[in-house]
């Protein structure tokens, strides 16, 4: 799947719960996407756990 299908599956259940349950229900949908993405990263390896709940170093800065 292509990421401007994913892209377009996103917006479409976003949207249908903004319709549907108000405000409220598209932002836990939202969440609980982004929460589904970074689970998806983890498991496809692109993504290290330690990455994500790991908080920054005074001298770690990337760029």
């Amino acid at each position: 799947m292509s990421m401007a299908v994913a892209g377009l599956l996103a917006g479409m259940a976003l949207g249908f719960a903004g319709y549907f349950g108000g405000f409220a229900a598209f932002l836990l949908v939202a969440a609980l996407g982004v929460v589904g993405f970074v689970v998806g990263r983890i498991l496809d390896g692109d993504l290290e756990p330690g990455d994500v709940f790991r908080g920054r170093e005074h001298g770690d800065r990337r760029g």
